[in-house]
């Protein structure tokens, strides 16, 4: 009599382990994102930064917001003017407004840097999870994998790439970014990946996620529900961190005069354009604002990756 009255408590109580599995992890989850919340919203920093970005994607998506002036009017006559009342940022060589051509490039710039952040992202937590969750050769073998793309410069890759791929004369801006982003994700992914892999192992031994393959769970459910969300934090810092790196990259190859290029604009194409000989003595405003807009853009990204970091980090609190 005295195990048939435990026997339906047993049951019970097996019935109810999964959502106690769900429910714990859940929690953890919660608490963690939770922790770093209240410690970045008291961080005056995380403000700057994201007022910074803020504003910067509203200029992305709504350069007509900041300047009425069209940037492929130009007018020879008004070329290297020093900035004033009429143009705010002053006139390049060929007599184009700087300030609205600074407006207009953010699009261009940003895009990129958000496409090949997703981009580069999303192989590395797939191919990272995949390899760590799996194990054995299949851990190994996309292990060499990366390693042989890590081991190329980005630049000197990304280079190749784009001399490699035909650039025909006034490319759509779409087709121009989606070339640039291919390059970078092709030789970004390898970094994101090694941490996934790194983060997935932490998080694999842990027992609420042992519990839930012990109580018959899917490798998809396990994955998506229990090792994800545990172990997306380092990739999250990296990938805000990598977005403000991208932009520059992009900025580094259309100043080498790969990257984008006319019709698009971009602050790489107004710096390289900026940097002919005797240009930056005589018409130091052509360099400085680009400049300054792209030093701005990229730093409000890496100091909110940092920010982000130092919040998630249970060392630091």
């Amino acid at each position: 009599m005295t195990d048939a009255a435990n026997e339906p408590t047993t049951q019970v109580a097996s019935a109810g382990q999964p959502d106690a599995v769900g429910v714990q992890t859940d929690e953890r989850h919660a608490s963690l994102w939770s922790d770093a919340w209240r410690d970045m919203r008291r961080n005056p920093l995380f403000w700057i930064c994201v007022g910074l970005i803020a504003v910067f994607l509203v200029m992305a998506a709504f350069p007509t917001l900041f300047t009425r002036a069209d940037p492929e009017y130009c007018i020879l006559t008004n070329a290297r003017q020093a900035p004033s009342s009429a143009h705010l940022f002053g006139t390049d060589i060929q007599g184009c407004d700087v300030y609205a051509r600074t407006i207009h490039g953010a699009r261009a710039s940003i895009l990129v840097g958000l496409l090949a952040t997703l981009a580069t992202t999303t192989l590395g937590i797939i191919i990272g999870t995949i390899s760590a969750y799996a194990g054995g050769w299949v851990d190994t073998l996309l292990s060499r994998i990366g390693e042989i793309f890590f081991a190329i410069p980005i630049l000197l890759g990304g280079i190749v790439i784009l001399y490699s791929l035909p650039m025909p004369d006034k490319q759509p801006l779409l087709l121009q970014v989606a070339k640039v982003v291919m390059a970078i994700a092709v030789l970004g992914w390898p970094s994101l990946a090694r941490i996934m892999r790194s983060s997935v192992l932490q998080v694999k031994p842990n027992e609420y996620v042992q519990a839930a393959r012990a109580l018959g769970a899917s490798p998809l459910r396990v994955i998506t529900s229990h090792i994800l969300p545990n172990a997306l934090a380092p990739i999250i810092v990296v990938a805000t961190i990598n977005l403000g790196q991208y932009i520059a990259l992009e900025a580094t190859l259309s100043f080498l005069g790969i990257g984008l290029r006319p019709p698009a604009f971009s602050w790489g194409q107004a710096i390289s354009q900026a940097s002919g000989l005797g240009y930056i003595v005589n018409t130091p405003h052509m360099l400085l604002f680009p400049s300054l807009f792209l030093s701005l853009t990229v730093l409000s990204f890496i100091m909110l990756g940092e920010v982000v970091r130092d919040a998630l980090d249970p060392k630091l609190r």
